[in-house]
């Protein structure tokens, strides 16, 4: 029997505040010069929790974190912190392949007081699968966050191993993962294997209702800066076993979802919320804006769909 996350979570149980089945890995703002625009960080940040976010990963693949320096990375967390002031939760993006540096950007966040920390499978240096489980033991014993491991071997290269993630998932404060591998064996011998109370979270939102299916719990997704509110529905839906409407809904958002990944993201997201009118900036160099033929692609893409995000917000003075 498949095990569905329906219950209390660790977080719960602990007193801590749940994390949120539906958490946006946040585009990070940039002005025209190109550097962090924090108001506007802090804008969008508020525009997402209105349109179905539960909380929000700063400073993560989608946040261009491999651009942005340390001090950029802190005042992202502390800035999106006050501006939530407790409406929703904040995952920061800690980790990289260099074990130390992950320790003590970890333990600035916390001090900051973030609710979370994700902290991805180091990528360019290829560690073994013992290697990977050291350098996650080694940063979760640094701090008393939650951590959230990301597996994305598309980028990563290597893949943390079901029965690596199984061992990693006995240290009480290792409490999820978000899983980009797209092999959904693998994810259901994660979900089969892990604690009952341990987050698998979808990281690709083209295999969200079939991890939700499998018994996961949630979704770190892209698509929500735009579509929050369907996700969120069609989250509930999975949840109250109406898988039926569920996959009309996740069928549904499937092209906008090919869409926004047709060149490497978030270079179409950051497009289309330029395109909406929510302006976020170009995304910074190496990544480049997308060529007219995708940007023609996703023009006609998005006629077909309602934008959840509250625009209106770009506006408001907060």
């Amino acid at each position: 029997m498949n095990k569905q996350r329906v219950g209390k979570s660790s977080l719960e149980s602990r007193g801590r505040s749940a994390l949120g089945r539906l958490l946006t890995a946040m585009v990070t703002p940039f002005d025209a010069r190109g550097e962090v625009d924090y108001q506007q960080a802090r804008k969008l940040a508020l525009s997402l929790l209105d349109s179905g976010s539960d909380g929000l990963v700063v400073s993560g693949t989608t946040g261009e974190c491999p651009t942005l320096s340390r001090e950029e990375k802190l005042r992202l967390f502390s800035e999106i912190k006050s501006a939530v002031a407790g409406r929703g939760t904040i995952v920061a993006g800690t980790g990289n392949y260099d074990t130390k540096e992950s320790q003590d950007l970890t333990r600035e966040a916390e001090r900051i007081g973030v609710d979370a920390c994700l902290l991805v499978v180091p990528y360019y240096n290829r560690p073994t699968q013992q290697g990977l489980r050291e350098h996650f033991e080694a940063i979760a014993q640094g701090t008393t966050l939650p951590c959230i491991i990301y597996n994305v071997p598309s980028r990563t290269v290597t893949n943390l191993a079901a029965d690596t993630l199984i061992k990693l998932s006995q240290i009480d404060n290792i409490v999820g993962v978000k899983e980009a591998s797209g092999n959904l064996g693998q994810i259901a011998e994660i979900i089969q294997g892990t604690r009952e109370d341990f987050l698998v979270y979808s990281g690709n939102d083209s295999d969200t209702f079939p991890i939700l299916a499998l018994g996961g719990y949630g979704v770190i997704s892209v698509a929500s800066h735009l579509v929050g509110v369907q996700i969120k529905d069609m989250i509930k839906k999975s949840l109250d076993g109406k898988f039926q409407e569920a996959a009309k809904i996740h069928r549904y958002l499937l092209p906008l979802v090919n869409a926004l990944f047709i060149v490497s993201n978030p270079v179409p997201v950051k497009w289309a919320l330029n395109y909406v009118g929510f302006p976020v900036g170009r995304p910074r160099l190496p990544l480049v804006e997308p060529d007219e033929k995708s940007a023609d692609l996703m023009r006609a893409t998005l006629k077909n769909y309602r934008i959840d995000l509250p625009i209106r917000r770009l506006n408001s003075k907060s």
